[in-house]
Formats: structure tokens, C-alpha cells, sequence
């Protein structure tokens, strides 16, 4: 506990490797690029209609509007808007999605505060450490599976919380109290995978997390207190959810491992499962000049849980079958054609869909968190092309270089904002760390076409 919140009340101060400073940069640029889209979406929408109901306090931004809201509820609104859909980033190590809440979180209490660019950035930063930090030391996609957990909001609410504190100032026995108030909000009910409209999953993965950091940094500063020591003491978070975890691992190379560079950026809208599969058909029809009408069969493998994920679901942006058919149709898989319901029905994409079989293979499944297909194509002249796809363009192994960050973020915000105030706000977030206030990112976020 003691180097935890001694290393979480010194984040805000501590200069950052700018290798580290590059990946934030990015991260937030995608994130933020989420949270515009995500307004376009259902889950989108009730966040908005919330903070329309909500107009009392102005003193925080709602991405992509014109509306501002007091610090919590801008980063519940923002939360769910980055969560909205499947185009957020995600942490493989601990299986979590940090940026969808880490973000809003300190974007809210950053703006509130009026912190500059780079103690922002530092805020970011130490929120994908601690909260990615909880969920490894639980366990990951295991104490997840195993105890019928989910642990999404979990790491979010504690990063959330830490961001939240080192954009607030928190010293380091408030930085305890911080750790205490995020465990005590940490449901961990996985029941929202059963709701088919993603609004609940938006709220637990995005919006809550962030709403609840930032409302726990603030009672702190005003002057609530909590328990010391929620990682040790008694009746503390670990005996509570996973009385066999190692509570060294919440502290394992802090300062040194910093997990936004170990946090995937996806490079397709769609939900994680179906990114290797895009990129493999991508490279067979690339590679041997291929056309949907020369595709007789398209033979996806992919981990076995992953495969029951995706499976023809009703929501194009996860639905496997749906989104290879739209890669042979168009040759490419945008935002909107990733949610495109009306092409659930399109017979030209249906007719590519019946050419697709999904097999979940538990060899692949035994390879997991790395998510790796393997795609076959068999054409009507009898040929048969394959691809195995190891490193996710976006991931670690395969990263995306700033210049395709920056496209996926104008396919996202264009239509939205145009582009002149696309353009302005790519420019404010790659150069972050020069703003004296980040206030001033409230004009270029507002704007819109």
C-alpha cells in the first residue's frame, strides 16, 4: 500500500519516457475518437439524452456536442460514449478495455481542475497502470472465466480513480482512501453480456468506471477519508474477490512497465475476436487480387470462446460472418459499414455470408489472450489460399504507426465534426502535452460540422 500510493501521489510530477508520452498521445486520440462516433449509436444516444436532462453545471466537456455537464456526469456521459461499440482499446494482459474510462475520467477532472497538457497526460498514464495492475493481479481473463466475474469495471474504476486522483492533486494517504472508495464501487456482475442493445455495457465498462473515479477523487479532496489499507488489512479487496492473488503484482515494475504501451489500438471497428480474421482476409484478397465473385468458401478457425463471441449475432460489429462478407463486398470494413443494420439484410452481403463457416478450434483457445486466426479461401477455380494471422495489426507485436491512428480517427469523426475540426482536434491531442490548461481543449472538442 505504502509504494502503491506513494508512486500514484507522485505521477503527476514525474516526467514521462517519450516513447510512453507517443502511446498516451494516441491512446486518447483514439479513445476520443470513440466517444464522437459512439454518439451516433444507441448507447450513445441515452448518454446524451442524460446529459441534456442534467443542464446545471457547465464546468466539463461532452465529446463531439454542445453540451457540458458537472465532472461526474460528463465522464459518465463521455465513459459510455467510448464504449458505445467495439472501437475502444483493450488491454490483452489483463483483458480489460482501460481507455473508454481512464479517459473520460481524466479529461473531466483535468478540464475541472485546470491542469495543463502534460500533468494530463500523466494522469492517463498512471490510470492504465493501476487499473490494468488490479486486474493482473486478480488474475486476468482467468479469475474472469473462472468465477463468473467480470472484472471490465473493475480495472476500469480503479483506473478511473487513479487517473481522476493524480488530475486532482490527491497526496499520497489520500491516494489510499482513493484505493478504498474505487473497491467499494466494484459490483463485478457480468450479467450486462446478456444484453443484446450494448447500453449496459457501455455503462459498466465506460461509464460508470469513469463516473465513479471522479466522483471518489473529488469527495477525497473535499475532505472524505476511508480505509488505509484495502489491499492488506482486513476484510480487504483481495480476500474478498481472490484470496489466492499475489498483492505484489500491484506494484510489479511501476515506473518502469507503463501498460498503455502494452494496450492494443483496434484497427477495425468491430469487436476483438474478428480483427484477426479481417486482417488475414485482408491480406488473401490483397495478395492474390481477389473479387467476391471468385470466392467459393471462406473457412474462418479461431479460439473456441471467442468463436461463440462472434458467432452470427445480431449486432453487425460483432457478428463475425457479418463483417468478412462486407470485407469481400467492399474490400475494406469502415465505422459505418461495421453498423450498418440495414445490411444485416442486404442480399448481395447475405449471399457473401453463406459462403463464411466459423469453427472454434481449442487449439487456438489454449494460445488465449493472443488472438490468432487462421483463414482459408477457396476459390471456384479450385485454388485455395490461407493465412494465419499471429500479431493483430494495432496490438503490441503489429502496432499501427501514428499516420493510421490518425486515419481511423478521421473515419470516425468526419462525417461528425467535417474536416477542418477533425483536423483541429488531431492537432490539439498530438500536441497535448504543450497546453497550459486543458481548458483550451474544450473549443476544438465542442465544434461540430
Amino acid at each position: 500500500m505504502s509504494q502503491l500510493s506513494d508512486y500514484m501521489s507522485r505521477a503527476k510530477d514525474q516526467p514521462l519516457p517519450d516513447a510512453v508520452i507517443e502511446q498516451a498521445k494516441l491512446h486518447i486520440l483514439d479513445t476520443v475518437g470513440a466517444m464522437i462516433s459512439g454518439a451516433t449509436l444507441p448507447p450513445g444516444k441515452v448518454a446524451l439524452a442524460f446529459a441534456k436532462n442534467h443542464p446545471g453545471e457547465r464546468d466539463a466537456t461532452i465529446a463531439g456536442s454542445g453540451l457540458l455537464c458537472s465532472p461526474a456526469e460528463a465522464a459518465l456521459v463521455n465513459g459510455m460514449l467510448a464504449h458505445s461499440d467495439e472501437t475502444d482499446d483493450s488491454h490483452a494482459p489483463s483483458h480489460s478495455h482501460p481507455g473508454c474510462a481512464v479517459i473520460p475520467a481524466a479529461l473531466a477532472t483535468g478540464e475541472y481542475y485546470k491542469i495543463n497538457g502534460a500533468q494530463f497526460l500523466r494522469s492517463v498514464v498512471l490510470g492504465y497502470d493501476i487499473g490494468t495492475r488490479v486486474l493482473m493481479t486478480l488474475g486476468g481473463a482467468e479469475f474472469q472465466s473462472e468465477t463468473h466475474h467480470d472484472a471490465h469495471g473493475m480495472a476500469n474504476t480503479f483506473g478511473a480513480s487513479a487517473a481522476s486522483g493524480c488530475a486532482a492533486g490527491l497526496d499520497a494517504r489520500q491516494m489510499r482512501w482513493l484505493l478504498d472508495l474505487a473497491s467499494q464501487q466494484d459490483a463485478g456482475i457480468a450479467a450486462w453480456q446478456r444484453d443484446s442493445e450494448h447500453i449496459e455495457k457501455s455503462l459498466v465498462f465506460g461509464g460508470m468506471p469513469a463516473r465513479n473515479g471522479v466522483m471518489a477523487a473529488e469527495l477525497i479532496r473535499l475532505g472524505a477519508t476511508g480505509v488505509s489499507d484495502v489491499f492488506s488489512g482486513a476484510d480487504n479487496f483481495l480476500l474478498a474477490f481472490a484470496p489466492e492473488a499475489n498483492p505484489g503484482k500491484l506494484v510489479e515494475q511501476l515506473g518502469q512497465r507503463y501498460e498503455v504501451t502494452r494496450t492494443n489500438i483496434k484497427k477495425w471497428t468491430v469487436g476483438s475476436p474478428i480483427q484477426a480474421p479481417l486482417d488475414a482476409l485482408e491480406l488473401i484478397m490483397s495478395q492474390h487480387s481477389l473479387k467476391r465473385e471468385s470466392v467459393e468458401r471462406v473457412v474462418v478457425r479461431i479460439a473456441s470462446s471467442s468463436a461463440k463471441t462472434v458467432n452470427n449475432r445480431q449486432l453487425p460489429d460483432i457478428s463475425l460472418q457479418q463483417m468478412l462478407a462486407v470485407m469481400l463486398v467492399d474490400g475494406t470494413v469502415s465505422f459505418g459499414a461495421a453498423h450498418d443494420l440495414a445490411r444485416m439484410n442486404d442480399p448481395v452481403v447475405t449471399e457473401e455470408r453463406s459462403k463464411i463457416q466459423l469453427i472454434g478450434d481449442d487449439e487456438l483457445e489454449k494460445l488465449l489472450p493472443k488472438l490468432i486466426a487462421v483463414v482459408e479461401v477457396s476459390t471456384k477455380d479450385g485454388s485455395t489460399y490461407s493465412q494465419r494471422v499471429d500479431a493483430v495489426r494495432g496490438t503490441v507485436a503489429n502496432p499501427m504507426p501514428r499516420a493510421e491512428v490518425v486515419t481511423k480517427f478521421q473515419d470516425l469523426t468526419e462525417s461528425i465534426l467535417g474536416k477542418t475540426h477533425c483536423d483541429k482536434l488531431v492537432e490539439f491531442i498530438l500536441n497535448v502535452e504543450r497546453a497550459t490548461t486543458l481548458g483550451s481543449i474544450r473549443p476544438v472538442l465542442r465544434e461540430s460540422a
